[in-house]
């Protein structure tokens, strides 16, 4: 019997791949030729000219500097939080049965369902009552709330699919608690973490709505960029600083890839 996997692709479905990747691929395209143009106002097709001036100066500015730092960190301290609370609302609700177990699935889910306006204004509405001044941690907390969903996500689907065996052997065989999360349940979920924590960390990194609402004076990048894009002078630094973005969360992302994509294979075997 012939194996699906050696026919090869139809022209027309061929035609329709490559149109879905320049779809989803050519705008990010545009953003580099833009980065070099010497029209700095408008967006003219095509450039009227190339120049580097524009990296010097995005190079040059501190305020690109301080909104890079603050996304950074926002998303690092977020997708933390993300990955302690999601891995063990995971654990629980997938190794473990108690009464309103769904209902605890359901409301952790909730915040990403919800429109990012509606999560904004509930935060500020919180944070207003309770008098906690706008800060970094209030930024933090607003993007932690949807973080947590995907890593959860993950995470559960990834528990379900681990064979409670596995633990119960290791348990037989003499191994405490953190030799069995060491050996048998992190290598199982490990990769699920992987990929729950870089979907977190991207969510955090370009959030704008919930930002506006819970950052105040704080200017991230994404918030950055959008006040950088209305102003009529230098729009080329914006679209410099948005290559660079992209040009440095490739690596991770192809990394990731490779790291996540044998990631159905059982671990703990040989433990």
């Amino acid at each position: 019997m012939r194996s699906d996997r050696g026919q090869r692709a139809s022209f027309p479905l061929k035609i329709a791949a490559a149109g879905g990747l320049l779809f989803l691929h050519l705008p990010i395209l545009l953003i580099f030729v833009y980065a070099f143009t010497t029209e700095e106002k408008s967006y003219q097709w095509p450039p009227p000219g190339l120049t580097l001036q524009w990296f010097g100066i995005a190079w040059n500015r501190p305020d690109v500097w301080s909104a890079l730092a603050l996304s950074v960190q926002v998303a690092t301290i977020a997708t933390i939080i993300a990955l302690l609370l999601g891995t063990l609302c995971a654990a629980a609700v997938s190794q473990t049965k108690f009464f309103g177990r769904e209902a605890v699935s359901l409301l952790v889910i909730l915040p990403i369902a919800l429109p990012g306006i509606i999560t904004g204004i509930a935060l500020r509405s919180a944070f207003s009552l309770f008098d906690i001044p706008f800060s970094v941690w209030t930024i933090v907390l607003g993007h932690a709330t949807f973080c947590v969903v995907v890593v959860y996500n993950n995470a559960v689907a990834r528990f379900r699919r681990t064979s409670g065996s596995l633990i119960e052997a290791s348990m037989d065989l003499g191994a405490d608690g953190f030799q069995t999360f060491r050996h048998i349940v992190l290598p199982n979920i490990g990769t699920a973490l992987l990929a729950g924590g870089m979907l977190a960390f991207a969510l955090s990194f370009d959030e704008v709505i919930v930002t506006t609402f819970t950052g105040g004076q704080q200017m991230t990048l994404p918030i950055w960029m959008l006040e950088e894009l209305i102003r009529p002078r230098q729009r080329p630094v914006t679209n410099v600083v948005a290559m660079v973005v992209v040009l440095v969360t490739f690596l991770p992302i192809l990394a990731a890839y490779y790291l996540t994509r044998d990631g159905d294979q059982i671990a703990g075997g040989g433990k």
